[in-house]
């Protein structure tokens, strides 16, 4: 393995025999010769030939040549076609419509993360609270001057600072990686290497993440290892023959977004790939990757019908080479940057996706849960006359919570391609739009696992994401959407400040039921405990929009219980229903337990309590 090939392939500036200039090195085995073409040499193939060498890498040193040259590698095939292709290792891009790479000294920057970094490597993200805003850089916010997009350097004027007020923990950005077409959100990437130019320099790039560090912000990046795109200065095809991707179409072509497909069995792949991961954590000292389509990668039949797909060695449908890349991304990640997150976005039964490499599972730090996005939101936009006859889709959750490290990810997928915002795809008449919404955040901040909302979600937009505007600040300034934004603030602030809502997470033994079965009211109760068992929260879900009073539920020891919370509170544009100051235990056993209380539920809602006191 060959974790940083970066340092050896692509455009390095240096000197030799005293000389100024740059080595290029590009890996292209099976051309017949390869030249740098720039403006220095009028783009001509021949003018900067370089050599190969046995390992199939072509290098040479263009003297004159520095930072901020732009340059392609121009490439004969084995046929005599010449093409002209992009570094793979470049450090940096032309904006597109362009699609040069650009010669960049990444050298230079003064770091001021360093207590961070310690932070980092100390911290047990999973006994913390992890709280992730999930943003498209294009389209947080747009400029007012009618410029396409806001500066790394303005984004970070203005992003940072809302993340935090928010209360937010991490922030996950929209592959930054660069992508020739705004419509394929990042995910199309043709630079492994290079932040996009649309923001900025690499060094703006760095100076972003710097500052989100200084501030306590841990920044996330979406990576993507699964497939690439067939732009034709891409990596396809890149020396005239199938180099990154399988020759064969039943391994090499997703039917999906009809991309390329990577050949993880090949060690010049796997190096490119691990590099690049490496790469992100060594040299702009991102705190974590999510990896984008992990189900694609594992499953050789994934999407494909009988007869589209080649079977592994044994015979079976397992990628065995994506599956041992996974495992040595992992055992690489964790191994040398302490503290930075690995996160799958898995959406199959795999088992042990966040389990470690040593105990046979794919070493993750953390899984989303696809599972509880899907049955969550379509529970929620039932009725709820009709919700009483689906109770199990919420409460089945509970037998597999602590089998994974899981997310709980509420994410651009679910508010584009028709699907419609998350308010919208509420039932019922406004008021009972906004009750639902606010239920909807109150659940993914009580049940065990870590929370991630896409930007705009904290506003109840009405209208699903469009990369092409901005989020609907306006709204900040209407009473029930600044209410959401209101609870938003309250929910981060409740689950940081609440161990029994983050310490134990990912364990069995932080989540208990009290009641699952009372369907006909569709109301829930559970019980979250902190890691010492002597501090617990107990939480109450009323999934119909109506008022239940003295409605008993058991709770696990005597006292008087506080309302810490209460989603249906005037402030965030509820009715204000609810239990006042709390209210005392009383002994009449409920739900196999020697003590009970009896609560107001406010309708379409959820309150979570706390005891104070002994009675």
């Amino acid at each position: 393995m060959n974790s940083h090939a970066y340092d050896q392939l692509g455009a390095h500036i240096s000197s030799e025999n005293g000389i100024s200039g740059t080595r290029f090195s590009v890996w292209a085995p099976n051309a017949k010769d390869v030249s740098v073409i720039c403006e220095h040499n009028g783009w001509q193939h021949g003018a900067a030939p370089l050599t190969s060498g046995n390992s199939g890498v072509w290098s040479g040193f263009l003297p004159g040549i520095g930072s901020g040259e732009a340059y392609k590698y121009s490439l004969r095939t084995l046929s005599g076609e010449l093409i002209d292709k992009a570094d793979p290792y470049a450090f940096r891009s032309e904006l597109r419509p362009d699609t040069a790479s650009i010669v960049c000294d990444l050298s230079g920057f003064e770091w001021h993360d360093d207590d961070w970094i310690k932070l980092r490597r100390e911290t047990d993200w999973l006994s913390r609270p992890v709280s992730i805003y999930e943003v498209h850089l294009g389209s947080w916010r747009r400029p007012s001057d009618g410029r396409d997009w806001l500066s790394y350097q303005e984004l970070a004027d203005q992003l940072i600072d809302y993340c935090l007020e928010l209360g937010y923990t991490h922030l996950q950005l929209l592959p930054v990686t660069e992508h020739p077409f705004d419509g394929s959100w990042g995910y199309q990437v043709t630079a492994y290497f290079a932040p996009t130019s649309r923001f900025g320099t690499p060094h703006d790039f760095m100076a972003f993440v710097d500052r989100c560090h200084q501030a306590g912000l841990g920044i996330l990046i979406d990576w993507v290892p699964a497939h690439f795109p067939n732009d034709p200065h891409g990596l396809a095809w890149f020396d005239g023959t199938a180099l990154y991707e399988h020759d064969d179409p039943r391994r090499g072509i997703h039917p999906d977004w009809n991309t390329h497909i990577f050949n993880y069995g090949r060690e010049e792949v796997r190096n490119f790939l691990l590099s690049s991961a490496r790469f992100w954590c060594e040299t702009y000292h991102v705190d974590g990757i999510r990896v984008d389509a992990v189900a694609s990668m594992l499953y050789l039949d994934y999407s494909r019908d009988s007869g589209q797909w080649v079977p592994n060695e044994h015979g079976g449908r397992e990628n065995l080479e994506a599956i041992s890349l996974l495992r040595e991304l992992n055992t690489l990640l964790h191994g040398k940057f302490p503290g930075v997150l690995t996160i799958a976005e898995e959406s199959t039964a795999w088992p042990g996706v966040s389990k470690p490499v040593y105990d046979g599972g794919l070493g993750f730090s953390m899984k989303w849960d696809m599972g509880w996005m899907h049955d969550t939101l379509k529970y929620l936009r039932r009725d709820p006359i009709h919700r009483c006859h689906h109770q199990n889709d919420l409460s089945f959750r509970a037998m597999y919570a602590s089998s994974e490290n899981f997310v709980l990810p509420l994410s651009h997928d679910e508010v584009v391609h028709g699907k419609r915002s998350l308010l919208s795809q509420m039932p019922g008449d406004e008021w009972q739009r906004f009750a639902n919404l606010r239920l909807l955040y109150s659940y993914q901040f009580a049940t065990p696992g870590k929370k991630m909302l896409f930007m705009g979600g904290e506003l109840g937009q009405w209208t699903e994401w469009n990369h092409d505007a901005e989020v609907d600040w306006p709204l900040q300034d209407v009473p029930q959407h600044a209410g959401i934004l209101q609870l938003i603030r309250d929910l981060n602030r409740l689950y940081q400040e609440q161990p029994a809502l983050h310490e134990r997470d990912c364990e069995d033994d932080g989540f208990q039921w009290i009641s699952a079965d009372d369907w006909e009211k569709s109301t829930y109760a559970f019980v979250r405990w902190n890691a010492a068992q002597d501090d617990w929260l107990v939480v109450v879900l009323n999934f119909t929009p109506i008022t239940r009073k003295d409605y008993r539920i058991g709770v696990p020891r005597r006292g008087f219980y506080r309302e810490v919370f209460n989603s249906d509170a005037t402030t965030f544009g509820g009715s204000g229903a609810g239990n006042a100051a709390g209210v005392y235990s009383a002994p009449n056993p409920m739900h196999g337990l020697q003590d009970s209380l009896a609560l107001t539920l406010p309708p379409l809602s959820m309150i979570a309590l706390k005891p104070v006191r002994p009675a």
